[in-house]
């Protein structure tokens, strides 16, 4: 009788496994674009995959990526553009994930300014935020309307998009999120308009993406993240209202129109298969910013993303 007592005793003892902590940095402050990850850690799906997930709002946009680089992070959120290009500058990184499957990006104007065309920014003054990648992007589009760089003039308008368009400080902005500026620009009862990247020559491209350092990476941690996410991911698309509520419940400054109607433009967006690879859509932008002479040769998608989705 004693030792099924003493086995019961020793059970109760023993202390719980020690999830594995990870730590993932935010490409910005918390949104709607990161849907999956904040319903993930409120429903305890991340919990579910013995994780223990730590998420950091980064201090400069431009740091994630350099993080997951250096090591100071095990994921960061970057953009599928910004990979092709910094793959191409050397920095050790390597796509793990999807989070938002479709491009946001896109070239935003004054419904009612004078720009209809874009071929009418010729002369004009154009928006940006982040240097390098922005500019590529619109150098492309440019190209296609038979202009250039040199026929604009770029202005850093320091992450003040839709307010600088608004205010009429510049005549569009690029980098803007249609399912950001596009509503906070309604809400502010002014109209504007999208010219949609991969309807202006750009092929389709994922624009939130989970990078980390490929020759440091947890692959068997980082496949229970993407779980989690997957399954928070179906969550949402079940249950889009129920989980605005938890989303929006996780901080006062989410509680707002702006945040509500950016959730539901979002949602269709999110990636249902955050593990899987599209070996295609990396290799077409990896050969379209090569004929655009922004990288010196297109690498094979094994430098520049994994598919941890694959048996």
């Amino acid at each position: 009788m004693r030792l099924p007592l003493l086995a019961a005793a020793l059970l109760a003892a023993t202390p719980a496994l020690a999830q594995d902590q990870m730590t993932l940095v935010l490409d910005w402050f918390v949104n709607p674009d990161h849907g999956p990850i904040i319903i993930a850690q409120e429903q305890g799906y991340f919990a579910e995959q013995d994780l223990e997930v730590e998420i950091i709002a980064p201090a400069d946009p431009a740091d994630p990526p350099k993080m997951a680089a250096a090591g100071r992070a095990d994921l960061a959120i970057s953009y599928q553009p910004q990979l092709h290009l910094q793959v191409a500058e050397g920095l050790p990184l390597t796509r793990v994930g999807t989070l938002v499957a479709t491009p946001l990006n896109c070239l935003l104007v004054l419904g009612d300014g004078p720009v209809a065309t874009i071929a009418d920014l010729k002369g004009r003054k154009v928006g940006f935020s982040v240097a390098g990648v922005e500019e590529a992007l619109l150098s492309s589009i440019l190209a296609r309307n038979g202009l250039t760089l040199d026929d604009i003039e770029l202005v850093n308008v320091n992450w003040s998009l839709s307010p600088a368009l608004m205010s009429r400080q510049v005549d569009a902005v690029i980098g803007a999120f249609r399912n950001f500026e596009l509503n906070q620009m309604q809400i502010e009862g002014v109209e504007g308009r999208c010219f949609y990247l991969e309807e202006e020559g750009l092929p389709a491209y994922d624009e939130l993406i989970y990078v980390a350092n490929p020759q440091t990476m947890d692959e068997g941690m980082i496949r229970r993240f993407l779980a989690a996410t997957e399954k928070a991911t179906q969550f949402i698309v079940n249950h889009p209202q129920e989980s605005w509520q938890i989303f929006s419940g996780t901080a006062p400054e989410l509680q707002d129109k702006l945040n509500e109607m950016a959730w539901a433009d979002t949602l269709p967006r999110f990636a249902l298969r955050p593990a899987a690879l599209d070996h295609g859509r990396y290799a077409r932008f990896e050969a379209f910013l090569h004929e655009a002479g922004l990288i010196a040769a297109p690498r094979p998608v094994s430098e520049l993303a994994v598919d941890l989705g694959a048996p």
